[in-house]
């Protein structure tokens, strides 16, 4: 008896899944539209803030050039007066 309902119980989710295939099939097809929209605003956004940090990197490129000369020139001299760590 235990078998049977189980059985029955398969059947009748089965034909209530086919019943709502037509409204799951719908609502899937909707959202996956809004999620392709939204990824192409998404890209677009990405693809505006890009092309702002490059102008702004290029804008500011008389002040951050010459201080990433002089950090740099501080650490090459930082490391090769290191004295080496005993073993």
């Amino acid at each position: 008896m235990n078998t049977f309902l189980k059985v029955l119980l398969l059947v009748v989710v089965a034909i209530v899944a086919v019943k709502l295939l037509p409204v799951t099939l719908a609502l899937g097809c909707v959202l996956g539209l809004l999620l392709a929209g939204l990824l192409l605003l998404g890209l677009s956004i990405v693809a505006v803030v890009m092309v702002a940090s490059v102008a702004l990197a290029g804008v500011l490129a008389p002040i951050w050039i010459p201080v990433l000369l002089i950090v740099g020139l501080i650490a090459l001299i930082k490391k090769l007066s290191a004295k080496p760590a005993a073993a």
